[in-house]
């Protein structure tokens, strides 16, 4: 039996977004996505084997769609040439903190899906190990950014540098945007420009010392 074409699919993955943020990760059946895109359940079984495989498919589409928009922003940040490269590096994190409203704009369900409904309830423990291992890859990459961003900025791929980093890209957007699902608005997305580029200002914490093997035997 020949799998459905790529639109259908995207119907399928969107009719499953749809049910898990209107009615929370349990309604999210192949039942009730069958029934909410007239596509039988076989057809939703023989495309994504299982439930499992259904829901963690939405789930990376939609964190690739995030972190594709994030990377983006981040690039266009630092390709002029003729900018400082320290600014530029401030104002890729500026832009990568601010990722989440501009993915909230352009992709209104996918952002509520992926930042309003937890995965491990969504996903549950069925899920096929290929998808498991891409969103293993995909939290790889979201710290590889991190990284990124802090070699940029200082230099540095130590773990304070980077926990700045990770501060103002994810911890920030989570309390100045994302709180109670509000969505964001002009106001709150120049608070959070405004609280990154006053962390920026400062300079990270010194690199954690090493502990000596004398020192670790000595606890």
């Amino acid at each position: 039996m020949p799998r459905p074409r790529v639109h259908d699919l995207d119907d399928i993955l969107d009719a499953a977004e749809r049910l898990a943020v209107e009615g929370g990760p349990s309604t999210v059946t192949i039942r009730a996505v069958a029934a909410a895109t007239a596509v039988s359940n076989g057809a939703i079984y023989h495309a994504f084997g299982s439930r499992g495989g259904l829901v963690g498919r939405a789930w990376l589409r939609a964190a690739r769609r995030f972190l594709d928009l994030q990377q983006a922003a981040i690039d266009t940040a630092l390709a002029p040439a003729s900018q400082d490269g320290r600014a530029a590096a401030v104002d890729a994190v500026v832009a990568a903190a601010d990722a989440p409203a501009v993915f909230a704009e352009q992709f209104p369900r996918s952002s509520q899906l992926l930042l309003h409904v937890r995965r491990d309830e969504l996903l549950g423990s069925g899920v096929p190990e290929d998808v498991a291992d891409e969103l293993a890859r995909l939290d790889s990459v979201l710290v590889d950014l991190f990284i990124r961003l802090a070699g940029t900025l200082w230099g540095r791929a130590d773990g304070p540098a980077v926990e700045v980093v990770e501060a103002c890209v994810v911890g920030l957007p989570t309390g100045l945007l994302l709180r109670g699902h509000r969505t964001p608005n002009p106001a709150m997305r120049r608070r959070l420009e405004t609280a990154v580029r006053a962390i920026l200002s400062l300079d990270p914490p010194p690199p954690r010392k090493r502990q000596s093997d004398n020192e670790k035997g000595s606890h």
